[in-house]
């Protein structure tokens, strides 16, 4: 009889161990835990450049030239200003810096570049022979865009859609025995949200 009440107590003891175990496995499942965080993101609506249709031209005006024996350049700010002109050429005619338009993301700021940091003016027609040179070359672009600072940087306007304006200027290099005409040639602006 005594052997029957220790074998009930050892298997008392041995449920009650087997169920202290079980609760344990239980508890370590439980201690992994689960934290989410936010994902987001920000789609800008497109960024759009134009020229104006009104302004759309980077004019040296005319050039005449006074017997040069070395390159000279004259330069035409992004306002429309003609700095000085070289005591060997004579400067006249209209000065115009074209106008670009702007619009994407209101408040946003929009980096300026140029495709090319030197564009090619050419003659337009047929060149008068005997002249050494009947190519020109612009470089030195220069825009008004100006954003805290820092330069060919705009900040878009604070109204949607509304459009956000800039002027280039520029250098022109004329060489020496130019043939006598009209020189053509485009310059290509970027944008890029900043």
């Amino acid at each position: 009889m005594e052997g029957t009440t220790n074998m009930n107590k050892f298997l008392r003891y041995a449920a009650a161990g087997a169920a202290v175990a079980s609760f344990g496995i239980a508890s370590s499942a439980q201690a992994a835990t689960t934290a989410q965080a936010s994902a987001t993101a920000i789609i800008l609506s497109s960024l759009a450049v134009s020229v104006d249709a009104s302004n759309n031209t980077l004019s040296f005006g005319t050039i005449a030239d006074g017997g040069i024996s070395a390159d000279q350049t004259i330069a035409v700010s992004a306002a429309g200003v003609r700095g000085t002109c070289p005591a060997s050429l004579t400067c006249a005619g209209t000065i115009t810096a074209p106008t670009f338009h702007v619009t994407g993301a209101k408040s946003k700021a929009v980096n300026i570049s140029f495709v090319n940091a030197t564009e090619t003016l050419t003659y337009v027609g047929t060149a008068p022979s005997g002249f050494t040179s009947n190519t020109m070359s612009v470089g030195s672009f220069v825009t008004d865009a100006t954003n805290g600072g820092v330069s060919n940087q705009l900040l878009l306007s604070a109204t949607a859609g509304a459009q956000t304006d800039f002027h280039v200027g520029g250098t022109l290099t004329v060489h020496p025995d130019q043939a006598p005409g009209t020189y053509q040639g485009t310059l290509t602006v970027s944008v890029a949200y900043n």
